[in-house]
């Protein structure tokens, strides 16, 4: 498997994509499949709240794992 580097921004901004998404699927499976996805939207809503006041996103490390971040 070939690891390309990446910047912290492109990481910040993975990760923003990342959220976006899985709280665009967890609004349908909400509404499509069972009421029980509203706690994975709150569980996103949640994590992003503590991210903006600790700096520290669990995904943002795997991310970082993930990826060969400079700087």
């Amino acid at each position: 498997m070939t690891q390309t580097c990446a910047s912290s921004t492109q990481v910040d901004i993975l990760l923003r994509r990342i959220a976006g998404l899985f709280i665009v699927i967890a609004a349908v499976l909400t509404q499509v499949h069972s009421p029980n996805w509203i706690y994975f939207l709150g569980f996103i809503g949640l994590n992003l709240l503590q991210s903006s006041f600790t700096n520290w996103c669990p995904m943002m490390t795997i991310l970082r794992k993930g990826f060969k971040v400079q700087g």
